[in-house]
């Protein structure tokens, strides 16, 4: 991981940003990608996919985000757990919103089950939004932890902003699955699937630069924007993504899917941060 390392190293904290957010889109796209070959994958191996994306989401939120959240905090002065309580109770705040704002429908539910306000909107632009809403705060993450990372006083290091970009890219590739598939089988095209599938991910790259400038324009904000991101990746992976993963009996595999996610973002980040 060195030359990446390095390689990131030499560009603007935004650039970073933009960097890393449109790796996360490509994995999103490479997922969706999959409907060119199959036009269906089992449902235990969906299900074990969706407990691996909520393991990393989990494991990034503590590691990348919130314990970071902590050290810039008490540098900041301020008593450490009071920027990070109200951040990450306003990242869960702001998806909570958005859930009952936007309407979307998750791969699994019927056209009639669509959340939100009531819409004749398509499936189709159902189905994109209810990812795009996955891909918002993981987004922010990443633009927030590549402008921690330029931040001289938190021992927060770019290997680690690098490390959680890498787990948000790999739990990218089953959303996209999620979304090219379902589409595929409902009849559209392999192309027009694959449009779709991407297209839920490409909020990432704008969100990212956004976290990013947010934070590096007023860097007191920082604490509170990484507990934020924290708070609404906790929401999406434990509102959405745990109970589809659960919901079609594969209980204990995607649990174990879970734990792996977990494992392996915990091992990235500490391996390279």
């Amino acid at each position: 991981m060195t030359p990446l390392v390095d390689a990131l190293a030499g560009l603007d904290p935004l650039l970073q940003a933009l960097v890393a957010g449109g790796f996360t889109w490509f994995l999103t796209a490479l997922g969706a990608a999959t409907v060119l070959f199959v036009v269906r994958v089992g449902q235990a191996v969906l299900d074990a996919m969706l407990g691996f994306a909520a393991g990393v989401m989990i494991a990034a939120s503590v590691w990348s985000l919130l314990l970071p959240a902590l050290e810039r905090a008490e540098a900041l002065g301020a008593i450490p757990w009071v920027p990070v309580t109200i951040g990450f109770a306003a990242g869960g705040a702001f998806l909570f919103a958005l859930d009952k704002i936007l309407p979307h429908l998750h791969p699994q539910m019927r056209r009639e089950d669509a959340e939100g306000p009531s819409t004749t909107w398509r499936r189709t632009t159902l189905l994109v939004l209810a990812i795009t809403l996955h891909n918002i705060p993981e987004g922010l993450a990443v633009g927030v932890a590549f402008a921690a990372a330029a931040t001289p006083e938190l021992s927060t290091s770019l290997g680690a902003a690098l490390a959680l970009a890498i787990g948000i890219g790999i739990q990218n590739v089953p959303e996209g699955i999620a979304v090219s598939l379902p589409l595929r089988r409902e009849g559209m095209s392999r192309g027009r699937s694959l449009w779709y599938g991407q297209l839920s991910a490409l909020v990432e790259p704008v969100a990212a630069v956004l976290g990013a400038a947010a934070v590096l324009f007023v860097r007191p904000v920082l604490p509170y924007a990484l507990a934020f991101a924290a708070g609404a990746m906790i929401f999406v992976a434990v509102e959405e993504l745990i109970p589809e993963s659960q919901s079609s009996g594969n209980t204990d595999l995607a649990t174990l899917g879970t734990m792996l996610g977990f494992t392996v973002m915990m091992v990235l980040d500490v391996a390279l941060g």
